[in-house]
């Protein structure tokens, strides 16, 4: 992890908070910085002036101990997502790549696909913390829709959020799809920085987007483990979702998302009427039974 990395992220957490907001004096008006000074935010962790400038230019920060970067996660007003970011900037600066975690596997196991395969009425797919889906059960495939329609390559959700015009018409709330992604990305820089995936994909991402570049400037991080969806899809129409996406603890680095509706809900049925379409796509491209999961793409299977 770069110093100037730790840099922006510290400092544009600094530049969000007021010294009211911190509970310290302001005196008056004529303030040069956006948000706190440094040794106002040295005050409040207790740390020296100098100790946390050097930390916020990444000289100290791979050596912090714990206590004093809770303290510093205190005075910046972190949540918990953004503290969790801290530590693991602090956890990769200075670390031997064979110090870090490894990458997972672009395969997902046999019994996860059975799992997949046994939610029958809840589009599920597991993805990589780079977003990319490595697997899905028949419902999900037909939910994402136009995300699988490229059989090329692996499915990949930034891409498909950034790059794919489609997108903002399948996304109802498209801006908030791409701010979720987007901090998504960087809480994974932080803790895999050398990921050369990632790097490529945040450096196509930042290349080719505009309002990529715009967010990643950013630097806000978060979780995006539990919400709603909103989509707009192309065979049912308006879809009103909730979805989990939950760690598989056997497999580092990959999770699993399932979406469902509350039952008598319209989502509900639009999603009975996606799945008997699917059944229908499924049949007329590959006779039945087992010879239509062999057809999968093989981006989405083990």
């Amino acid at each position: 992890m770069s110093d100037r990395s730790i840099r922006d992220f510290l400092s544009s957490r600094r530049a969000r908070i007021t010294p009211e907001q911190a509970g310290l004096p302001a005196y008056g008006n004529r303030r040069r910085v956006a948000g706190l000074r440094r040794e106002e935010v040295a005050l409040l962790a207790g740390v020296s002036v100098d100790y946390y400038v050097r930390l916020e230019r990444g000289k100290y920060l791979g050596g912090a101990s714990d206590s004093v970067l809770d303290a510093v996660a205190r005075a910046l007003q972190l949540d918990e997502a953004e503290r969790e970011h801290l530590f693991n900037l602090a956890r990769t600066t200075g670390a031997s790549a064979a110090d870090r975690r490894d990458a997972p596997l672009p395969q997902v196991r046999g019994p996860v696909q059975q799992i997949l395969d046994a939610m029958t009425e809840a589009p599920a797919w597991v993805r990589n913390d780079r977003h990319d889906i490595l697997a899905t059960n028949r419902l999900g495939l037909a939910l994402g829709g136009p995300l699988f329609a490229d059989r090329s390559g692996r499915p990949n959700i930034a891409r498909f959020v950034y790059l794919d015009p489609a997108a903002q018409g399948f996304f109802r709330d498209w801006d908030d799809a791409a701010d979720h992604i987007t901090a998504s990305l960087q809480h994974e820089a932080g803790r895999t920085p050398d990921d050369p995936e990632l790097a490529e994909l945040v450096g196509e991402l930042s290349a080719r987007s505009e309002a990529f570049r715009r967010r990643w400037a950013t630097h806000n991080v978060g979780f995006h483990r539990t919400g709603a969806k909103r989509l707009n899809h192309p065979v049912v129409g308006e879809l009103d979702l909730v979805f989990e996406t939950l760690d598989l603890p056997s497999d580092p680095g990959l999770s699993m998302t399932v979406h469902t509706a509350e039952a008598g809900t319209p989502t509900a049925d639009a999603l009975r009427l996606l799945a008997d379409w699917a059944d229908t796509e499924e049949a007329n491209a590959t006779g039945s039974g087992s010879a239509a999961r062999a057809a999968a793409p093989t981006p989405l299977r083990a």
